[in-house]
């Protein structure tokens, strides 16, 4: 528990949204189930569904049916929503942040 300013946070904040953690689960594995997002992020499957939805719905993932699962695919060149962030692309986000993934387990 924090206490900010004679505020009480109960849960912990970061700074990436769901949304980001959700696209760096589909960008390590495109056959993610969306259980595995929802466990991996701490949310109901709903909510991941939800997450999933507004991504593919924003243009950002393609989602593929591949029998009975789907598939998903980033559209990397689309630029990041945010008004300050808008010269970068979703790709070079995943690609920084798979970086720093991959920098925390070698020397974890």
């Amino acid at each position: 528990m924090n206490i900010v300013s004679g505020m009480i946070w109960l849960m912990p904040w970061g700074f990436l949204t769901n949304h980001a953690q959700a696209l760096l689960c589909i960008a390590r594995d495109p056959g993610v189930r969306l259980r595995e997002i929802a466990t991996t992020l701490g949310i109901t499957e709903r909510a991941a569904f939800g997450i999933v939805t507004d991504l593919v719905d924003a243009g950002y993932v393609l989602k593929d049916k591949d029998g009975r699962r789907n598939r998903y695919r980033i559209q990397g060149d689309q630029p990041l929503p945010e008004a300050l962030l808008r010269q970068r692309t979703v790709g070079q986000l995943i690609t920084l942040l798979a970086q720093t993934d991959a920098g925390s387990r070698d020397h974890g």
